[in-house]
């Protein structure tokens, strides 16, 4: 008796087409649902749990992306899967990916790199760049910032990158009175100088565009009562990163 597999299903939350945000060009952005971190600046927490997000298979995804094909491909732009975190779901994310490349298109993954170890060498034969949120420099504050984990296994997905030679895009987001503290700043710097292909720095500034979810959801937003960090803030930041020689946004 012959069997066929079921096919392959990953939660997606949403998708979207966007420019100048989610990697170079114009993008197919799929958002995956569900993620191990809190973080106190979480923009997306109806991202949190696999639950939250539409069964999709890897056909009906790709279904979707092909429909965007021919423009992103104009405008010199790909498929970025982002999450929540994409590496929670890693066979979906793997087969997705190795799609897209046979389609032509360019692809970059958006994570932590929390779940770093999750992602086999295959998946990443089929990433072209990866957007890597680097929450702190040290453990302290990287605990406080994602209510659970470790640092360090974002630090080995990014060596690890570095070797197989996949450009990475560093993103810091920037919240005073959390992460702005100068030497925690200048740890985050001396992990990314230590990086090979990084490509870039992306300072983001935190803000509070995210509230009105936390109320929908019956959730207290924890950075509620944080101002978004003022010129100076950002002038002194980004000249951290800059003084070992990266390129800064």
């Amino acid at each position: 008796m012959t069997t066929t597999a079921a096919p392959l299903t990953g939660s997606v939350h949403s998708f979207d087409v966007s420019t100048g945000v989610d990697g170079p060009g114009t993008r197919f952005v799929a958002f995956l649902a569900g993620c191990p971190l809190r973080c106190q600046y979480c923009h997306s927490p109806d991202t949190w749990y696999q639950r939250n997000g539409e069964p999709t298979t890897v056909d009906e995804l790709v279904t979707q992306i092909r429909r965007y094909e021919r423009f992103i491909k104009v405008a010199g732009g790909g498929v970025t899967l982002s999450g929540g975190e994409p590496l929670q779901q890693p066979g979906f994310v793997r087969s997705v990916l190795a799609r897209c490349k046979e389609l032509g298109l360019h692809t970059a993954l958006d994570t932590s790199g929390f779940y770093g170890d999750r992602a086999d060498d295959a998946l990443l034969d089929s990433v072209d760049l990866v957007l890597l949120d680097i929450k702190s420099g040290n453990e302290d504050t990287y605990r406080e910032v994602t209510g659970t984990g470790r640092l360090e296994p974002t630090i080995r997905f990014a060596q690890r990158l570095a070797e197989r030679g996949i450009p990475i895009w560093v993103r810091f987001v920037l919240v005073p009175g959390l992460t702005d503290d100068p030497a925690n700043v200048d740890a985050v710097a001396d992990i990314v100088a230590g990086v090979p292909s990084v490509e870039r720095v992306e300072v983001l500034p935190f803000h509070r565009l995210g509230a009105a979810k936390y109320a929908a959801l019956g959730l207290d937003f924890p950075l509620a009562d944080t101002e978004p960090p003022g010129a100076e803030l950002l002038d002194r930041v980004r000249g951290q990163f800059r003084a070992r020689g990266l390129a800064v946004y």
